[in-house]
């Protein structure tokens, strides 16, 4: 009925227009003709009105819209540029996305893109930066007092003498730091972050060295480290569980030394959660770029010496190793160069920087042991890696950094303390924060503790405490009796 009563009203309409009387519809069908023209007509009039209209509004709408986005995009750069581990776990669509909206340099793979968007926030990355501490511990005594978010705490007790060492330096990308839960006999300490260096292709995990039924996938969400993940195991492997591996506690009458290394970027805020008594700390920084790198070492017993960097200027401005001397040893913190994002120092790294830290500990040892401790920033071997196939031109696992650990170290008779003790065992110190890689136990073993060989068969225990999260590193820990 309403189309209808539309049409009888448009021809009424046509037949005013035209002259016409009401009652003659003698020419009906030249006026539906015309009729139909003009309804044409009126579309096409319509048609346009509409469409400006609508050209109108969707300028408006745009123009709402992009000062939304604008004030979108301001909001996430400053999210971004408040917590640049955010980084770790967008897209690569999403980067992309990010790196226009800040005019920064769209190419590449994800690493680049996180790279990019660290440089251009101002913040160094790709593991540019490593904290360590290491520790000796007396007897019947806590170094360390509870204080607060993350913190370390000391429970073994040997007869020893008292140091800690540390190497802060800069972070790529950083979290809040996280309240630790201390679940075992060890210390725990604050954070240090580093970038991911995992892959995200499909795993072959295996427990205990036994492959899993088809489809079963191994899992222990409270001590996943225990579960050996590796894309390429080896019969004999197992994964690394302190709690059954450790060997027994020392007696009482043993005298020992008790060294805890870990990453933390304040050398004040590791002062601050130490008890009385450790008056002596050394620590050296970046004068390059101002908190890029560094190392320190916080003793209670003064050392007979100090020394900062290799003695060589090209190497000694990022202020990435501190040696202090003791009656009976060298103990050295270092953070060693990452090769960085494209290798672009893997070159300086293998042929410059660690041939003279090899060579200046060799020296060091003409008089005494040498202890080295830090982030060396080198998976050794592939037991060290979960993905190694996947890693071969990433930093810290290239053919070129594992063959420059070998000939500048282990080749000079340094021994890896902690593969030596667990020559099977695929432990990991680092898990990057991209994808949860400690969740899904994706790590690398990048920390290490190197003794001279004459006092490596001293070494009573070399190990990690990967149920420490409040960084993307674990602590490491050495016992030597002496």
């Amino acid at each position: 009925m309403p189309l209808l009563l539309r049409g009888a009203s448009l021809l009424r309409l046509y037949q005013c227009s035209c002259g016409l009387r009401g009652a003659n519809f003698s020419s009906i069908k030249p006026v539906l003709t015309n009729l139909n023209f003009m309804r044409d007509g009126m579309r096409a009039t319509y048609s346009r009105r509409a469409a400006s209209k609508n050209t109108e509004i969707k300028k408006d709408e745009n123009l709402v819209i992009e000062k939304e986005d604008a004030a979108e995009s301001d909001l996430e750069i400053e999210r971004v540029r408040s917590d640049p581990s955010q980084l770790q776990s967008m897209t690569v669509k999403e980067l992309r996305e990010l790196t226009r909206r800040m005019g920064v340099s769209g190419k590449g793979n994800k690493k680049d893109l996180v790279s990019a968007l660290m440089d251009s926030l101002g913040v160094e990355g790709n593991g540019k930066e490593g904290n360590l501490s290491a520790e000796l511990v007396s007897p019947l005594e806590e170094p360390l007092k509870r204080k607060g978010g993350a913190s370390v705490v000391v429970e073994q007790k040997l007869k020893s003498s008292e140091v800690i060492c540390e190497t802060p330096s800069k972070k790529r990308s950083r979290t809040k730091q996280k309240s630790i839960k201390s679940t075992t006999r060890e210390e725990n300490s604050v954070s240090n972050v580093k970038i991911n260096k995992t892959s995200v292709q499909k795993e072959t995990l295996i427990v205990q060295g036994a492959v899993p039924k088809a489809g079963s996938i191994p899992s222990n969400d409270s001590e996943p480290w225990t579960v050996l993940v590796h894309k390429k195991p080896q019969a004999g492997w197992i994964p690394y569980n302190p709690k059954t591996m450790r060997p027994p506690s020392l007696s009482k009458d043993t005298r020992a030394l008790k060294i805890l290394s870990w990453n933390e970027k304040d050398v004040e805020v590791i002062k601050d959660t130490l008890l009385d008594g450790y008056t002596n700390s050394f620590w050296t920084c970046s004068v390059s770029k101002l908190g890029y790198s560094g190392t320190a070492i916080i003793s209670r017993m003064k050392p007979l010496s100090i020394k900062y960097g290799l003695g060589v200027p090209d190497h000694d401005t990022e202020g990435r190793v501190v040696t202090v001397e003791f009656d009976d040893f060298y103990l050295l913190t270092a953070y060693v160069p990452n090769s960085g994002d494209g290798l672009r120092r893997l070159t300086y790294r293998v042929t410059e920087w660690d041939p003279s830290l090899g060579n200046y500990m060799k020296e060091l040892e003409k008089s005494k042991p040498v202890i080295l401790t830090g982030d060396l920033n080198c998976a050794h071997q592939e037991i060290d890696i979960h993905d190694p196939a996947g890693n071969r031109k990433s930093a810290g696992f290239t053919n070129e950094e594992r063959e420059s650990f070998e000939t500048n170290f282990l080749s000079k008779g340094f021994v890896d303390t902690f593969r030596k003790q667990h020559p099977n065992v695929v432990g990991y110190s680092y898990w990057g924060y991209r994808h949860n890689a400690r969740k899904t136990n994706k790590g690398w073993r990048l920390d290490y503790f190197l003794v001279s060989e004459s006092i490596a068969e001293k070494v009573h225990d070399s190990y990690i405490l990967p149920d420490i999260s409040a960084s993307d590193h674990s602590p490491l820990g050495l016992i030597l009796k002496l």
